[in-house]
């Protein structure tokens, strides 16, 4: 019987249920289910509008009306360019007209009426309001054309705080129900680079549920006095996700540099620590240089790093490798813009470069470069494989659509997006200092077998992310780091074969 249901729901697609789209919402009818649809609508059509000058590789408007079905899976979502119909598991709970052709107000009054539908079914999408509920739904719709894009609603809500003690970027503390809630987020800080948000849930730190860490531990996670590694779960109204961060210093710079000097007060190892590829890191990591340019190595710590500038990223790699090509971005199948740094490189130190799942964007394509150009040794876990670009899109309401879609590819052209760097020494695969010191025992003795994966095209990158997978601790990697970089850069023998793969 359930299936004679589903055909004869079906077959109602066809009798209009409402006469037209634009008499969905009367200028006299403001507030449903406590929305302003009307303000809502003029959202959503503002959306629209923007989104139809990007190239949208040849998906069409009706992709992204469907992708609100994404919301909830009872909900499905067919537009047949005279309909748009919304079935909730087997029972048609919406039929709507077609939107006229570059009507943006009619599309933007049928997606807040199929919200509107959905909320009736939904307890949970009910719940949210103003800033949350465009947050959900414009990431739903994101999903038909770019499905890492995403609706900033307000930069002017996060906190623009400069002076801070060391801290990952975000405030929080437990509910009445015991959970750490997120109660704000410093602008431009780790957490806000990384997308948390007012509101997200911590359930878990380095392996450990929030529930059994105390509130000072917890506190000293939030900020201390060094750039430690917090890796947490969090739960976001889009899902569970990880997050790893690093804490950054009083001025929320871009990067961070520490200088070890060695007994005679010479030479040493400069470690530097860029949070976000951009002119402010490049000016940091530049002036660092200049000042220490006689060390002994260097640790270019790229962990957590992401960026977004490709100007500021072929100066940074510049710096330590000069006018070699640093990456490639495609904006469409055929166009592809090759970057190169303008100037000579500063230093000649031998450097290792230190990677994680959560380098991103042109942070990976900077990795790689140094692995291309054989200026450094990549250390710890596979990269994030979202070597991306954004493109920015101002809403009137104050808010931005971001839209990845430039890719980033080597400066031979490889892809990375998608892929990711592998490193040349795995971290995940030595757990403590007697394991370390066995491995390069081995490498030195040349027994070990050594295998450079970015050297092979057709790798099944899921199999290489298990062989070598992250790092639960951020404490565990911060001190694995130092132990394998420091390890490297004081044997020029193990340093040089690495190098030479």
């Amino acid at each position: 019987m359930k299936i004679y249901k589903v055909f004869f729901v079906l077959g109602l697609i066809f009798l209009p249920l409402i006469s037209g789209a634009a008499e969905l919402f009367h200028d006299d009818v403001k507030i449903q289910d406590g929305i302003d649809v009307h303000a809502t609508s003029n959202v959503f059509a503002d959306i629209y509008e923007k989104l139809d000058g990007v190239n949208w590789g040849g998906k069409n408007i009706d992709v992204v009306i469907e992708s609100l079905e994404k919301l909830n899976p009872n909900a499905h979502i067919a537009s047949t360019g005279e309909r748009v119909v919304l079935v909730w598991g087997d029972e048609l709970i919406a039929n709507y007209p077609y939107p006229t052709s570059k009507d943006w107000k009619e599309y933007g009054e049928v997606t807040t009426a199929l919200v509107l539908k959905m909320r009736e079914k939904d307890d949970n999408l009910r719940s949210l309001q103003n800033s949350a509920l465009y947050e959900v739904v414009v990431n739903a719709l994101l999903t038909g054309i770019d499905q890492n894009g995403s609706y900033i609603y307000s930069r002017d809500a996060l906190k623009d705080d400069a002076k801070i003690l060391t801290s990952i970027g975000f405030d929080g503390g437990r509910d009445e129900r015991g959970n750490f809630r997120v109660t704000g987020v410093f602008k431009d800080s780790p957490a806000d680079v990384a997308g948390m948000r007012e509101g997200d849930i911590v359930s878990e730190v380095n392996g450990m549920r929030v529930a059994n860490i105390s509130d000072a531990d917890m506190s000293a996670v939030l900020s201390g006095y060094n750039s430690g590694t917090a890796k947490l779960k969090i739960l976001t109204p889009f899902g569970n996700r990880n997050v790893t961060l690093r804490r950054a210093t009083v001025i929320l710079a871009d990067a961070d540099i520490i200088h070890r000097s060695n007994e005679k007060g010479e030479g040493g190892f400069l470690e530097i620590i860029v949070h976000k590829i951009s002119n402010n890191a490049v000016d940091i990591v530049n002036e660092a240089l200049s000042k220490y340019g006689n060390v002994d190595g260097i640790i270019l710590d790229l962990r957590t790093s992401s960026g977004e500038d490709e100007k500021a990223a072929a100066k940074l790699a510049g710096l330590f490798m000069g006018q070699k090509p640093v990456m490639r971005i495609a904006e469409t199948a055929v166009d592809e813009l090759e970057v190169v740094p303008g100037g000579d490189a500063i230093t000649e130190s031998p450097v290792v470069v230190l990677i994680s799942d959560t380098t991103r964007g042109t942070a990976e394509a900077i990795a790689n470069a140094f692995y291309e150009n054989k200026r450094g040794v990549l250390v710890g876990t596979p990269t994030a494989g979202r070597a991306r670009i954004a493109s920015f899109i101002d809403l009137n309401n104050g808010a931005v659509l971001e839209l990845l879609n430039k890719s980033v590819k080597t400066g031979n052209g490889n892809a990375l997006d998608g892929r990711g760097v592998f490193p040349i020494v795995c971290l995940s695969n030595i757990r403590n200092s007697a394991q370390a010191e066995e491995f390069f025992l081995n490498v030195g003795n040349g027994n070990f077998n050594l295998r450079d994966y970015n050297k092979e095209e057709n790798v099944d990158v899921k199999s290489l992310r298990k062989a070598c997978p992250n790092i639960t601790s951020g404490a565990d990697e911060d001190a694995m780091s130092a132990v394998v970089s420091l390890k490297l850069l004081t044997d020029k023998r193990i340093y040089s074969e690495l190098m030479d793969l």
